[in-house]
Parts: structure tokens; sequence; C-alpha cells
């Protein structure tokens, strides 16, 4: 049990450290090559900020638990919404561009929808069981280039540019990419790895680790990102930080796992398929409060106390 405990917080310290790595080494070398900032910030950046959920996702799905893929994709886009954005309005209420509010976040409730028809197959076509296939999947790649393309619009209509940092040492770029790579793949691995063996010793199932345990570790990049921003009153970042990994979670990273392995859906996830649409409806409607376009104090409050009644139901 100490061992496991250890492989877990050894898997999220690797996981944070190596995204920080391989994001400064991949930023700096895409600019050797000449590559537009947009471009870098909107994959590179992205990639990097929700990259424990990738190497987690893809790590679980080889080994065969696509209970906790699924559920760590679910879990952290629950908790982004619910925790994340709940701690972040209470340090300063945040307020949400207009764009956000018309179609980042219904695409953010778009995702849920889409993830909930995939993933309840016995509900829709009388099916025994569910399974989120690699035809699937290219449907979700699909959804993450239309998405790619929309922000990269919005960016060239706005001629805004996302800042990078170059290295003037080349080697040290290739250094900071294949170690933080290397993190991340070991660090997927020893935290799934732990998370298992804890959930084995406590008779938790996989899904349930997934929803909480994996989530919350492989989320405490955006946690720390948001919270910054909040601090800083940059709301933008807070906001956007949350809603692109959300759509980032499931187009791209839910995506990618199906393809590389088909998810079988544990019938026990319907419930948080729909807990999943709820609060990306909850975040919606509260942009259109009396304080319109703005999440406040309050609303943080309940986010919270929404988030720690969801775990309790989950873990009592």
């Amino acid at each position: 049990m100490i061992l496991s405990v250890f492989l877990f917080l050894a898997g999220v310290f690797l996981l944070l450290g190596g995204a920080s790595w391989f994001v400064s080494g991949a930023s700096s070398l895409s600019h050797r090559l000449g590559i537009p900032d947009i471009v870098t910030g909107l994959t590179v950046v992205a990639i990097g900020t929700s990259s424990p959920e990738l190497a987690v996702n893809i790590a679980a799905a080889i080994k065969g638990n696509a209970s906790m893929a699924i559920g760590n994709i679910v879990g952290s886009n629950i908790l982004n919404i619910l925790l994340i954005l709940g701690l972040t309005a209470l340090i300063r209420p945040m307020r949400v561009e207009r764009a956000s509010q018309r179609a980042e976040i219904p695409l953010v409730v778009l995702s849920g929808f889409v993830v909930l028809a995939m993933g309840s197959d016995p509900l829709f076509d009388g099916a025994t069981h569910a399974v989120i296939t690699r035809s699937e999947g290219l449907v979700l790649l699909a959804f993450f280039l239309i998405f790619i393309a929309y922000i990269i619009y919005i960016a060239r209509s706005k001629n805004e540019e996302f800042p990078a940092t170059t290295s003037r040492n080349l080697w040290l770029d290739l250094f900071k990419f294949f170690i933080g790579l290397g993190g991340l793949i070991l660090g997927s691995r020893f935290l799934v790895d732990g998370a298992i063996e804890i959930a084995h010793f406590f008779g938790i199932s996989d899904t349930v680790i997934g929803l909480t345990i994996v989530a919350i570790g492989t989320s405490a990049p955006e946690l720390a990102t948001s919270a910054v921003a909040a601090w800083k009153g940059n709301s933008d970042i807070a906001v956007g930080n949350v809603i692109g990994s959300n759509i980032f979670n499931v187009f791209l990273i839910l995506g990618l796992t199906a393809v590389i392995q088909p998810l079988p859906a544990d019938p026990a996830l319907l419930r948080d398929f729909w807990v999943n649409i709820g609060v990306s409806m909850l975040l919606l409607i509260s942009t259109f409060t009396f304080k319109r376009m703005m999440i406040d104090r309050i609303e943080g409050g309940l986010f919270i106390l929404f988030y720690l009644v969801y775990i309790a139901i989950l873990l009592f």
C-alpha cells in the first residue's frame, strides 16, 4: 500500500514536471522551425496543459483500464468547472468573454452530450454494452480540428499572437523536450499503476478512482494556471484555460485514446455523463445571471459546494 501511494505521488510529480519541461522545449523548437506563435499556442501549449490527461489515458487504455481512461476525462471536466472555476472565482470574480459565452461554453455542453451518446449505446440503439469505438474516436478528432479552425479564425480576426519563450541553446531545448516527454510517459505509468493498486486495496472501482484521484492529479496544471491567473486579475486566461481544457479533453484526448484502443464504457459512468452535462450547462447559465457575463464569488462558492457533494456521492 505504501509503495502504491509513493508510485501515485511520484507519478503526479513526474507528470507536472514533465509537462512544464515538455512545453518549454517544444515551444522553443517550434519557433526554430518557423512555426507561427498562434499554432504554437494552440498546439504545444494546449498539449502541455492537458498532457497529464493524455499520458494517463493512453497508459490506462493500453493496460485495459478503459473505465479509468473515460472516468479521468469526465472527472477532470467536472472538476475543472466546479472546483477550479469555483476556487478562481473565490479568489477574484471572473468576467467571461462574449465569444466564450456564445460559442465556446456551448461547445463544452455539446461535448458532454457527445460523450453521453457515444458512451451510452444501450440507451440509443439497444446494444448490450457501450463501447467508444475507433470510428467514434475519429469523429471526436474531427470535432477537435473544427475547434482549432475556429480558434485560429478568431485569433486572426483580432490579430492576436501567443507569447512564447525561445531558448538560445538548441541542446537545452532538445534536452527539455525529451526529458519532459520521458517524465510524462514514466509519470503516467506510475500514476496509473499506483491508482489501480490503491483502488484494489480499498475495494474501490477503477471508475471511481478515475473520476476522483486520477482526475485531481491530472488537473493540477489547470488548477495552478487558473488560480495564478485569477490572482493576477487575468480572467481571460483563468476561464479560457478551463474551457479549452474541457474541449481538448473530450475531442482530442478521448478521441485519440479511442483510436488507439476502443474503450468499453462502464454502465456506472452514465450518471457521471449526465453530471458532466449538468455542470457544463450550469457554467453557461451562470454567465447569464444578474451580473451578466460574470462568475462571482457566490457562484464560485456554490460550484465548490456542488463538487464536494458530488465527491461524497461517489465515495459514500
